[in-house]
Parts: structure tokens; sequence; C-alpha cells
């Protein structure tokens, strides 16, 4: 009976072929990996980009070998740097019969560094001539192979470093997520924002809806929380003194993973004195124009096969509005808990024991029915005060808050408030919300008394606004999942591997 070879026998044994080279290499001196530097010149871009200065000029490039062929006493390679692949020709005249006969054992994978002259072959490839052929680190794991290789997403997000070797352009997607990291600090210092950093750890995870990450401080012996959001401290620098201020960061919420969502995501909030979520609506359509144009040169953006236009003044409503825009249900009409609740029961709307409100009700209906409607660039605005308790009441209506969400191809994007800042109001809040966790709601917020302290010395008006930084990058790079713009997304481990 004849079997497929075993995979993980053929890889230990192509493993232990490189290793064997090594070991050679180590006995006759030559070991890569006792090389401490070498003295790069150029990177490969920078020499094709610009023959006509570099035509006939010495070089010294280095990087990882991507494709060999040897061709008896002259051979041709291509090695790939962070910024392309160039090719070389190597030959014995130049490199000398012992140089050359080690050039020829260097696998696909290993680490070179090469010095010759840039000349252009006979079908035009701009190329090296090298005259000198170095090996800084041998690789000791075959690359996947150019055609089939890592295709499998779950591989590659486990495996970012081969992923980022074998498929190249994936690196421009964490270049532009890293231009648009930049250019928001830019927008934002150009504003008079300082940034800042507040604590990752903290006694009381505050400042969102959501369920953390618990851990123990041992010299203290006390129990902590991964941050789930920045909002509580930043506050405090407002009651401080500082009148903007931003922190783009980290936060940890212990929830279920999906294409949206990662335990681990970055955030960008900022808060501003004297101002509210009217300001906050300028703010961020003006950022995100801001970006487009610099990064991309227009505000008209493809995302998954749709287009999306950030540009001019995006759609403003209420959620009320949305809802009766999208359903026909109007609950301005609708006053009563009792009335709503028989309302969601007949749109097949099951409610919580602990959300028994005309305010839980309305935040279900516009999750349900009318977030996958938001395609184009929309604010949804005066949200129900039940799922914002950090959020200034409307003076028309005390069951809503000044509050905003944005919405751009079904997806949510940002969270605004005119910011709460009555310290017996922000109290009551929170003793609501203690009462809903113990209900069960373990994504409630927790009493915050030191917060509520800070409130009490005064908090001017404020506007404050948190984006998903995650979520940015993904619209602007056209990216479908949250793990194909995280460098390191969060994965369950495999076996020992």
């Amino acid at each position: 009976m004849n079997e497929e070879p075993n995979e993980e026998l053929e890889l230990n044994r192509l493993m232990q072929v490189r290793k064997d080279k090594l070991k050679e290499l180590q006995e006759a001196g030559k070991d890569p990996f006792e090389i401490t530097k070498y003295d790069r010149t150029e990177f490969s871009n920078q020499i094709k980009q610009n023959f006509e200065k570099f035509e006939n000029q010495d070089v010294s490039v280095a990087g990882r070998i991507m494709a060999k062929r040897i061709m008896g006493k002259a051979s041709f390679c291509t090695i790939q740097d962070s910024t392309g692949t160039i090719q070389s020709y190597v030959s014995v005249n130049d490199l000398g019969e012992e140089s050359y006969k080690s050039f020829k054992t260097y696998d696909i994978g290993d680490i070179i560094g090469i010095k010759g002259f840039v000349f252009k072959t006979k079908t035009e490839e701009i190329s090296i001539h090298a005259k000198e052929v170095v090996l800084l680190a041998k690789s000791l794991r075959d690359l996947p192979e150019k055609f089939h290789g890592l295709k499998d997403t779950d591989l590659r997000y486990r495996q970012r470093y081969v992923d980022l070797i074998v498929n190249p352009e994936v690196k421009n997607t964490f270049e532009m997520r890293s231009k648009i990291i930049k250019e928001m600090r830019n927008f934002l210092d150009s504003r008079n924002y300082m940034e800042v950093e507040t604590p990752s750890l903290s006694t009381i995870a505050g400042g969102a809806t959501a369920r953390p990450f618990e851990t123990y401080h041992n010299a203290l012996s006390l129990d902590m929380y991964l941050r789930i959001a920045p909002e509580l401290y930043l506050k405090r620098l407002i009651v401080g003194g500082f009148d903007r201020v931003y922190e783009i960061g980290k936060n940890f919420r212990n929830e279920g993973i999906d294409i949206r969502h990662n335990p681990e995501f970055t955030s960008m909030e900022l808060y501003a004195a004297y101002q509210d979520y009217q300001d906050m609506m300028n703010l961020v359509e003006e950022m995100f124009q801001t970006i487009a144009e610099k990064l991309l040169g227009t505000t008209k953006i493809m995302y998954q096969g749709t287009e999306i236009d950030l540009g001019g003044k995006w759609k403003r409503i209420s959620m009320i509005d949305a809802i009766k825009e999208v359903t026909g249900i109007d609950f301005n009409t609708i006053n009563s808990d009792e009335e709503a609740l028989a309302i969601a029961k007949e749109k097949g709307i099951e409610m919580d024991k602990s959300k028994q409100t005309r305010g839980y009700v309305i935040n279900e209906f516009f999750e349900e029915f009318v977030e996958e409607t938001l395609i184009q660039p929309t604010f949804i605005y005066d949200y129900p005060i039940e799922v914002s308790p950090l959020t200034k009441k409307k003076p028309s209506d005390g069951r809503l808050t000044e509050r905003f969400e944005f919405f751009i191809g079904s997806r949510e994007y940002g969270n605004a408030y005119s910011e709460l800042n009555d310290p017996i109001d922000q109290y009551e809040r929170f003793l609501a919300q203690v009462k809903q966790r113990e209900a069960g709601d373990d994504e409630a917020n927790m009493m915050d008394e030191d917060f509520v302290r800070s409130l009490e010395y005064g908090l001017p008006p404020t506007g404050g606004l948190g984006i998903g930084v995650d979520r940015m990058i993904m619209l602007f790079t056209d990216s479908a999942s949250i793990r194909d713009v995280i460098l390191f997304p969060t994965m369950k481990p495999l076996g020992d591997h």
C-alpha cells in the first residue's frame, strides 16, 4: 500500500539539510551569525528608479534571496529588501572559485550582501554585477513555494513574518497604516491638540460598555483590568486645565472575534473644552477628508466593491428619524416602556430582562433594521440615555443624549459626545450602571468615584470623540478583515508549534 509522504517528515528533512550546510560553514570558520553588521549603501528601488545616476557605479545592497538560476560558471539571483527586489549577476570570474562555490550552496530565503556595479542585462533588466557576495544569515526553513505559497489566511495571520516575505503587497497595507496614523497626528497637532498617554492598567474598567480583561498585581495585592477605553483619564486632564488632548493607543475588550473585532485594538480619543458633539461631527468630516486627500489624492474611494464618497457634508440624522425612515415606526409618538416593548415583540426583537425600557428598544431597533442600510458616511445622533452613561442629556428631551456615532459601509467607525459634566447626574448614571451589572450585564460601567470627584472640581463643556483606528485603516486600504490591518492579530495557539 503506497502512502503519501508525511509532510512534517519532509519539512524536517529539508530543514536538516540546511542545518548541515550551516554546520559546514561554521566548521570552516564562516559562521554567518558571527557577522554583526553590513555596510549597505542603497536600496533596490532607489537603484531601479534612478538607473542613470547609478549606471556603472559601485553599490552595496542586502536582502533575502528569492530566486536563483545556476548556469555553470555564471548565475543570476534575485534579492528582496524592504523596498522591493533587484537582480544580481554572479560569476566565478568575479568572485573566484571558492566564493562562487559557496554562493551556489546558498538557499532561497538566505540573507546576503552584494557589492558590485549597476548595469542592464541584454533583456534591459536593471541588475548588479556582483564583485562580492556575503552570507549574512542562514535561513533554516524553506519559504512557501511561489505559486502555491502562503495563501491560507489563518496561517498568514499566525506567521505574519512569512506573509510579509512571500506576499510583499501585504507590506503596502502596513506602510499605509503607519502613514494614516502619522497624518492623524499631524491633523490634530496642527489644531492645538496635545498628545498624552494614560494608564492601560487600572482598578476600574471604565469609559465604555464592554467586558474587560482581568489581571492581578502581586506587589499591591490588587485586582486590576486592562483598559477598555482611555476616556475617563482624558477627561480628568480637561478638568486639570488642558484644553485639547488626544491619545492613540491600545484598548482591550474581552469579547468575540470577527472581521470587525480583535480583543486588542487601536483607538484615537480626543477631548476639547468648550465644544460639543456638533463640533465633533465637523472634526470627523474634516479629518477623514484631509487624510484621504493627502494619502489617496481623492475623497472618493472603493471599499469592497462599493464607491464611498467621503467628500462634502455627510448625512446627519437622529436615531429616531433614521428608524422611522427605514421602518416607518416613529418612536417620537411612543412614550411608554410598555408600548415600546410591545412593538419590539411584534417585530420579533427579544429584549434582555435587564433592558426593558423604551430607550433600549430604540437602540435595538436601530441595530437590527437601520445599521446595515448606512452605506455612505452618515452621522446618527441623539442616542437614548440608557446606552449613553457618560453623555450630556439633550436639553429638549432628557430621555436622549447629545451623542453620535458615524457609519460607513454599514459599519460604525467612531463615537462622540457632548460630555456629561454634571457630577450629581454622573453619579446617578453610574449607580444605574452598577444595578445593570448586578442584574447580570457584565458590560455595564463600574462605579468610578474618583472620576466623579474630578467632575466635582468642574469640567467645562467638552466635546469628546473616539475613532476605531483599525477600522479606519480597513476603509483606506480596502481590507475586508480587521486581521488584515493588525500585524499580529489575536489567534488561538495551534498545538506546540
